[in-house]
């Protein structure tokens, strides 16, 4: 797995994505802002897989926020997208607006050496790095943050709406529809007397049908 630093490091960003920007007008002076705002298309796999998610190239609506600080850029921003699921409780399709807001500090790669200290110990540097981003000539990418944050602001379990009813357990049937429908369901107490009263009743059904021919005629004798 490659860590955080290393995509930004290695030259792993792909400037034709819109969901890369370029910070150079920035220009490292520390205190300059800079506002954007962005429609771009949502990347593959963007929310909660098998759950809910955003659909792949549906309209992700951008704002942000750009400031220049000592390490790096400080980007802060929100994100706003229609997402699509099925409901947990009739599994019916629902969507929802969903609004995923962030903040997330890119530093410059210099400025990582700048601040190391010279008697940290190396394996800690390494393990700090892979919870960091790096912009990479003066730009970043904003997708693994933007991930992160869709994934926070989804439901673990959607809903069509509170008070959805749900499917009926028996014959699936779906609630909303069918409010009165219910099913009669004989007490477990009274399960084996009723048994015992359909066998009774059907043993004199038989007596009935199997008696001799000719024992009425007889009696009348």
């Amino acid at each position: 797995m490659i860590s955080k630093a290393g995509k930004a490091l290695n030259g792993h960003l792909d400037h034709r994505s819109p969901l890369v920007f370029d910070t150079r007008e920035l220009g490292r002076r520390p205190g300059t802002q800079k506002r954007l705002t962005r429609t771009a298309e949502a990347p593959k796999d963007l929310g909660i897989d098998g759950v809910i998610g955003v659909p792949e190239n549906a309209p992700l609506a951008l704002d942000l926020r750009l400031e220049s600080v000592m390490e790096g850029v400080l980007v802060t921003g929100t994100a706003r997208a229609t997402a699509e699921g099925e409901c947990v409780r009739c599994l019916e399709p629902l969507t929802l607006e969903v609004q995923a807001d962030f903040q997330e500090m890119f530093s410059y790669p210099d400025a990582d050496d700048r601040n190391r200290s010279r008697t940290a110990d190396p394996v800690d540097d390494a393990e700090d790095d892979e919870d960091r981003f790096f912009l990479e000539d003066d730009s970043f990418d904003l997708e693994p943050v933007l991930r992160d944050a869709v994934v926070l602001a989804l439901p673990l379990q959607p809903v069509c709406k509170e008070t959805c009813a749900g499917l009926c357990s028996e014959c699936g049937i779906r609630l909303d529809e069918n409010p009165d429908h219910h099913h009669d369901v004989a007490d477990i107490r009274w399960a084996a007397l009723q048994g015992l009263a359909e066998t009774v009743q059907d043993g004199e059904k038989d007596n009935m049908g199997g008696a001799e021919p000719g024992v009425d005629e007889k009696q009348e004798k």
